[in-house]
């Protein structure tokens, strides 16, 4: 599953502030896929496998998933 950058972004930056979220926006790719990139989502704060499964603590639904 890809989730665009834009969406992980807002995630970052509704998390851990909007510092992290601008290094992110450097650093991770125009789609993320979390099972790829998961160690560049565990940097900023993002538990791949919260966007992998169903409820997911409320990450799945703040992308739209």
């Amino acid at each position: 599953m890809e989730i665009p950058k834009d969406k992980i972004i807002e995630l970052i930056r509704d998390k851990v502030g909007g510092d992290k979220a601008e290094q992110a926006q450097g650093e991770l790719p125009d789609k993320v896929d979390p099972e790829r990139d998961g160690d560049l989502l565990s940097k900023y704060g993002i538990n791949p496998q919260d966007l992998l499964g169903g409820g997911l603590g409320g990450l799945g639904g703040k992308l739209g998933l």
